[in-house]
Protein backbone atom coordinates (compact mmCIF):
# COMPACT_ATOMS: atom_id res chain seq x y z
CA UNK A 1 0.00 0.00 0.00
CA UNK A 2 1.21 3.47 -0.89
CA UNK A 3 1.35 5.84 2.12
CA UNK A 4 2.20 9.52 2.49
CA UNK A 5 3.07 11.52 5.62
CA UNK A 6 2.23 15.18 6.31
CA UNK A 7 2.31 17.30 9.48
CA UNK A 8 -0.53 19.65 10.43
CA UNK A 9 -0.82 22.20 13.21
CA UNK A 10 -3.22 24.98 13.97
CA UNK A 11 -5.02 24.43 17.21
CA UNK A 12 -4.97 22.11 20.16
CA UNK A 13 -3.38 18.82 19.14
CA UNK A 14 -6.18 16.91 20.93
CA UNK A 15 -8.65 18.56 18.55
CA UNK A 16 -6.47 18.10 15.48
CA UNK A 17 -5.89 14.45 16.35
CA UNK A 18 -9.65 13.85 16.85
CA UNK A 19 -10.43 15.48 13.52
CA UNK A 20 -7.91 13.50 11.48
CA UNK A 21 -8.57 10.19 13.22
CA UNK A 22 -12.09 10.72 11.86
CA UNK A 23 -11.06 10.95 8.20
CA UNK A 24 -11.42 8.01 5.85
CA UNK A 25 -8.02 7.07 4.40
CA UNK A 26 -5.99 8.35 7.34
CA UNK A 27 -4.04 5.36 8.63
CA UNK A 28 -2.24 6.86 11.62
CA UNK A 29 -2.24 10.10 13.58
CA UNK A 30 0.60 10.92 15.97
CA UNK A 31 -0.08 13.80 18.32
CA UNK A 32 2.61 16.02 19.80
CA UNK A 33 4.86 18.91 18.79
CA UNK A 34 6.45 19.63 15.42
CA UNK A 35 9.34 21.95 14.78
CA UNK A 36 10.64 23.42 11.55
CA UNK A 37 13.59 25.54 10.52
CA UNK A 38 14.37 28.94 12.04
CA UNK A 39 12.43 31.04 12.95
CA UNK A 40 9.91 28.21 13.51
CA UNK A 41 12.26 25.82 15.25
CA UNK A 42 10.35 25.83 18.54
CA UNK A 43 7.89 22.93 18.73
CA UNK A 44 4.24 23.78 18.22
CA UNK A 45 1.20 21.57 18.90
CA UNK A 46 0.56 19.47 15.82
CA UNK A 47 -0.04 16.00 14.41
CA UNK A 48 1.83 13.77 12.00
CA UNK A 49 -0.56 12.02 9.65
CA UNK A 50 0.09 8.96 7.56
CA UNK A 51 -2.55 8.47 4.88
CA UNK A 52 -3.39 6.37 1.87
CA UNK A 53 -3.52 8.71 -1.16
CA UNK A 54 -5.72 6.19 -2.98
CA UNK A 55 -8.44 6.85 -0.38
CA UNK A 56 -7.91 10.53 0.50
CA UNK A 57 -5.75 13.06 -1.31
CA UNK A 58 -3.56 15.75 0.17
CA UNK A 59 -5.80 18.53 -1.19
CA UNK A 60 -8.78 17.21 0.76
CA UNK A 61 -6.72 16.83 3.94
CA UNK A 62 -5.54 20.44 3.62
CA UNK A 63 -9.13 21.61 3.08
CA UNK A 64 -10.24 19.75 6.21
CA UNK A 65 -7.29 21.22 8.11
CA UNK A 66 -8.05 24.80 7.07
CA UNK A 67 -11.75 24.43 7.88
CA UNK A 68 -11.09 22.87 11.30
CA UNK A 69 -9.11 25.66 12.96
CA UNK A 70 -8.76 29.45 12.88
CA UNK A 71 -6.46 29.57 9.87
CA UNK A 72 -7.13 33.28 9.33
CA UNK A 73 -6.70 34.45 12.94
CA UNK A 74 -3.42 36.02 14.06
CA UNK A 75 -4.07 35.49 17.78
CA UNK A 76 -1.73 35.65 20.75
CA UNK A 77 -1.34 31.86 21.00
CA UNK A 78 0.01 31.38 17.44
CA UNK A 79 3.43 30.39 18.82
CA UNK A 80 1.88 27.44 20.71
CA UNK A 81 -0.74 26.79 18.02
CA UNK A 82 1.17 27.57 14.81
CA UNK A 83 -1.11 27.31 11.78
CA UNK A 84 1.10 25.22 9.54
CA UNK A 85 1.44 22.38 7.11
CA UNK A 86 4.75 20.56 7.61
CA UNK A 87 6.07 19.09 4.37
CA UNK A 88 8.70 16.49 3.60
CA UNK A 89 9.74 17.56 0.09
CA UNK A 90 9.49 20.30 -2.53
CA UNK A 91 6.66 18.54 -4.36
CA UNK A 92 4.48 18.52 -1.22
CA UNK A 93 5.36 22.16 -0.61
CA UNK A 94 4.23 23.23 -4.08
CA UNK A 95 1.00 21.22 -3.84
CA UNK A 96 0.19 22.66 -0.41
CA UNK A 97 0.78 26.25 -1.54
CA UNK A 98 -1.42 25.66 -4.57
CA UNK A 99 -4.24 24.18 -2.48
CA UNK A 100 -4.12 27.04 0.04
CA UNK A 101 -4.37 29.53 -2.82
CA UNK A 102 -7.37 27.68 -4.28
CA UNK A 103 -9.16 27.37 -0.91
CA UNK A 104 -8.68 31.06 -0.07
CA UNK A 105 -12.05 31.74 -1.77
CA UNK A 106 -13.77 29.92 1.15
CA UNK A 107 -12.54 32.55 3.64
CA UNK A 108 -13.23 36.29 4.06
CA UNK A 109 -9.80 36.97 5.58
CA UNK A 110 -6.37 35.91 4.25
CA UNK A 111 -5.29 32.39 5.24
CA UNK A 112 -2.26 32.70 7.55
CA UNK A 113 -1.28 29.03 7.43
CA UNK A 114 2.41 28.55 6.63
CA UNK A 115 3.90 25.73 4.62
CA UNK A 116 7.05 24.75 6.50
CA UNK A 117 9.73 22.10 6.24
CA UNK A 118 9.32 19.26 8.72
CA UNK A 119 12.37 19.00 11.00
CA UNK A 120 11.42 17.12 14.17
CA UNK A 121 8.50 15.57 16.04
CA UNK A 122 8.06 14.88 19.75
CA UNK A 123 5.10 12.67 20.63
CA UNK A 124 2.82 13.55 23.54
CA UNK A 125 2.58 11.41 26.69
CA UNK A 126 0.66 8.14 26.27
CA UNK A 127 -2.14 9.31 28.59
CA UNK A 128 -3.03 12.13 26.14
CA UNK A 129 -2.86 10.12 22.92
CA UNK A 130 -6.13 9.19 21.17
CA UNK A 131 -7.66 11.73 23.55
CA UNK A 132 -11.06 12.21 21.94
CA UNK A 133 -11.83 8.54 21.36
CA UNK A 134 -10.65 7.51 24.82
CA UNK A 135 -12.53 10.38 26.53
CA UNK A 136 -15.59 11.40 24.44
CA UNK A 137 -17.56 12.25 27.59
CA UNK A 138 -15.04 14.80 28.88
CA UNK A 139 -16.19 18.45 28.80
CA UNK A 140 -13.25 19.48 26.59
CA UNK A 141 -14.30 16.96 23.94
CA UNK A 142 -17.95 18.03 24.05
CA UNK A 143 -17.10 21.73 23.93
CA UNK A 144 -14.33 21.77 21.33
CA UNK A 145 -13.96 18.53 19.39
CA UNK A 146 -17.60 17.49 18.87
CA UNK A 147 -18.58 20.83 17.24
CA UNK A 148 -15.60 20.59 14.87
CA UNK A 149 -16.54 17.07 13.85
CA UNK A 150 -20.18 18.06 13.28
CA UNK A 151 -19.18 21.05 11.13
CA UNK A 152 -16.74 18.94 9.14
CA UNK A 153 -19.37 16.22 8.69
CA UNK A 154 -21.65 18.77 7.05
CA UNK A 155 -18.93 20.01 4.69
CA UNK A 156 -17.04 16.75 4.02
CA UNK A 157 -19.74 14.08 4.51
CA UNK A 158 -18.26 11.26 2.45
CA UNK A 159 -14.84 11.63 4.04
CA UNK A 160 -15.61 11.83 7.76
CA UNK A 161 -15.85 8.76 9.99
CA UNK A 162 -16.50 8.07 13.63
CA UNK A 163 -14.21 5.56 15.31
CA UNK A 164 -15.75 4.71 18.70
CA UNK A 165 -13.61 3.34 21.49
CA UNK A 166 -14.00 -0.21 20.28
CA UNK A 167 -12.44 1.08 17.01
CA UNK A 168 -15.38 -0.04 14.88
CA UNK A 169 -15.58 2.43 11.99
CA UNK A 170 -18.99 3.90 11.22
CA UNK A 171 -19.91 6.70 8.84
CA UNK A 172 -20.88 9.85 10.76
CA UNK A 173 -24.11 10.31 8.81
CA UNK A 174 -25.17 6.80 9.90
CA UNK A 175 -24.01 7.22 13.51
Amino acid sequence: MNTVTIGLGGGCHWCTEGVFMSVRGVLEVKQGWISSESPNQEGSEAVLIQFNPDEVNLSLLIAIHLHSHSCTADHLLRKKYRSAIYVFDAEQQMECLSVIKAIQKDFDQPILTKVLAFVAFKENKEEFLDYYYKNPERPFCAKYIEPKLKALKDRFQKTMLIKPTEKKTVLLNKG
